[in-house]
């Protein structure tokens, strides 16, 4: 399936408010947003999940474990090179990186307790083992940090299956440093 990368210009009314507020808070429209910006209606979900996630209690670095996981399960190419440049922003060593996009789970035990939950989650659809919920809240994860890796799951499951079915989106300039195969 083709589709277009759109911008705040070439984008269909109903969605350039949605394009503008995620370059607003972004500072660019990355071009996961614009590939979906033809379906005014994916573009809202997309963008609500994308806020919902961010307003959470979850620690950043953790949320994007959870992402990483998510995207290196589903072979989400576009999830993995975001969550790996976001990641190393965040001052996360290239050697755990490398790890977890080798589908190894990092050293710290609570890091590697929402990366499991996170593959847990999404390769046996929800339905997760005892042991793992163990790990998670043996690691100190409170209640609502599970269910924020279940939110930030669901939308890293959203973008991958969108690059799965365009046959991979189109890489922003700053994510080809980190693009994965």
């Amino acid at each position: 399936m083709e589709v277009t990368i759109h911008t705040t210009e070439s984008a269909p009314a109903d969605s350039k408010q949605l394009l503008e507020g995620i370059a607003s808070d972004l500072g660019f429209v990355p071009n996961m947003a614009g590939s979906i910006a033809v379906s005014p209606a994916l573009l809202a979900g997309f963008d609500g999940l994308r806020r919902a996630v961010g307003s959470g209690e979850l620690e950043p670095v953790l949320r994007e474990i959870a992402g990483l996981a998510v995207g290196v399960a589903v072979d989400n190419a576009y999830g993995v090179a975001f969550h790996s440049t976001v990641l190393g922003r965040l001052g996360v060593q290239d050697t755990e990186i490398d790890k977890m996009r080798s589908a190894t789970p990092p050293a710290d035990a609570r890091s590697a307790a929402v990366y499991d939950l996170a593959r847990e989650i999404v390769l046996a659809r929800g339905k997760g083992h005892d042991a793992t919920i163990a790990q998670a809240t043996d690691a100190g994860l409170s209640t609502p940090e599970i269910l924020e890796v279940v939110a930030e799951c669901s939308f890293a499951g959203l973008v991958g299956v969108v690059d799965n079915l365009v046959g991979r989106v189109k890489l922003d300039e700053f994510l080809a440093p980190r693009a994965w195969s």
